[in-house]
């Protein structure tokens, strides 16, 4: 193996550890992007609407800021919002094989047992494991930052699923019905948040920003220094979850 490798493989054995503890890519078959038709709007937090057929630009990065101080205890609205919008309807007799692409979970300071809710999601990597490891390329990260899953190349074998370090992906065990248009989805294959890629397209925030009740979350362009999310970035303490992957993640903490 070439030098050039080595950090894939030393990542792929810290990942594994991460787990057990807690540009432009090729387009994959089947999936239409959309293109960036101008910057973030810093004002109202909004992203820029895109013009129909043209791909996304790597001059905007889209990320995510969670202020985990605002995160009230017990609330589920980004689930519940995240569920209505993408159509993730199913029951399954088993809780555990119930898709999930965004959770609530809960850290406890083990100095001082303090504790505090936060969802988690996929982090929208620079680097995606996930992308790494998938044997088709149904994994992949748009120009602009946005991981996804084509439904159409996946094969299920859910490689990704175990080469994410945030447990942020699901397999699709049932029958779908109920499902939102713009958002394509098939049993037999693995999902993940997609930041509601199908509502930045059209200059909207994703579903869960618009509806947290505490004003919580914080949708932007990462490399716009006027767009709301890099300024309180550049203002306040924030974290990268598991920050020592050096995957560069697209969501950033305020408060843990």
């Amino acid at each position: 193996m070439s030098e050039q490798n080595n950090p894939r493989r030393a990542f792929i054995a810290a990942a594994g550890a991460g787990v057990a503890g807690l540009g432009f890519t090729a387009i994959a078959p089947g999936l239409h992007l959309m293109a960036v038709a101008q910057a973030a709007d810093a004002t109202t937090n909004s992203p820029a609407a895109r013009k129909a057929g043209e791909a996304a630009s790597s001059a905007v990065r889209w990320g995510l800021l969670v202020d985990a101080t605002k995160c009230a205890p017990g609330c589920t609205k980004c689930v519940e919002a995240c569920h209505t919008e993408n159509g993730i309807t199913e029951k399954m007799p088993d809780a555990r094989q119930n898709s999930q692409w965004i959770r609530k979970i809960e850290l406890v300071d083990r100095r001082n047992g303090r504790k505090t809710e936060l969802p988690m999601m996929c982090q929208h990597c620079a680097n995606p494991p996930c992308v790494d490891v998938c044997p088709t390329g149904a994994s992949m990260k748009r120009a602009d930052g946005i991981v996804l899953v084509d439904r159409h190349s996946c094969i299920g074998c859910r490689y990704c699923m175990m080469a994410c370090p945030y447990k942020a992906r699901s397999f699709v065990h049932a029958p779908l019905t109920e499902q939102n248009p713009e958002v394509p989805r098939g049993k037999g294959c693995v999902e993940s948040c997609t930041l509601c890629a199908h509502r930045v397209d059209k200059g909207q925030n994703p579903a869960c920003v618009e509806k947290c009740p505490e004003g919580a979350m914080i949708f932007g362009d990462l490399m716009d220094p006027n767009s709301a999310i890099s300024k309180r970035i550049a203002s306040v303490p924030t974290t990268q979850v598991r920050s020592d992957l050096r995957l560069d993640v697209g969501v950033r903490y305020q408060g843990i």
